[in-house]
């Protein structure tokens, strides 16, 4: 037997100094579907992702989204070159939220959840109806692809601690 500091079946979730993963997501542009690369997203970039566990739902448009849109300026003035926003929905949903909520935001389709599963921040929301592949609530800043800040919130219906002016004062 090898020995080993973990099970080596437990989740492991991204944590700061961890390279994000390069996961396709997807886009909807003036023409049409769009998929872009973690790589393109991240690389040689300072970025501001926020993740939320579904687009239209209550605590993400009245109380997430609104903060980075409203902040968007404060953010590009401390150098970051990209704010976006993903969650596990599709790229016309996706798409849909992004008419609805115009600004400086980018939003990223994550359809089938594999860039949140692969940083280990997904859960089962199938008690809540909304399927068994979730994004947990949280907002981080990178510089190429390397996590330098990462807020998680304890309960998906508060966005406090993953909020725009907590992650200001991270940067």
């Amino acid at each position: 037997m090898r020995p080993h500091s973990r099970d080596e079946t437990e989740k492991m979730t991204i944590k700061v100094g961890d390279k994000l993963p390069d996961v396709t997501f997807q886009t909807m542009t003036a023409d049409g579907i769009k998929p872009k690369t973690g790589t393109e997203i991240f690389a040689g970039k300072k970025v501001v992702l926020l993740g939320v566990p579904g687009a239209f739902t209550p605590t993400c448009s009245r109380n997430h989204l609104p903060g980075f849109i409203g902040k968007a300026d404060e953010f590009f003035a401390k150098g970051v070159d990209t704010i976006a926003v993903t969650a596990v929905n599709d790229v016309h949903v996706m798409g849909a939220w992004a008419k609805a909520n115009p600004g400086k935001v980018e939003f990223l389709s994550d359809g089938n959840g594999a860039f949140v599963k692969s940083i280990g921040l997904d859960y089962d929301g199938t008690e809540r109806l909304m399927g068994p592949v979730r994004s947990r609530r949280y907002a981080l800043y990178a510089e190429d692809g390397v996590v330098k800040v990462l807020n998680i919130e304890e309960v998906t219906s508060k966005a406090e601690v993953s909020g725009a002016d907590n992650l200001l004062k991270s940067i």
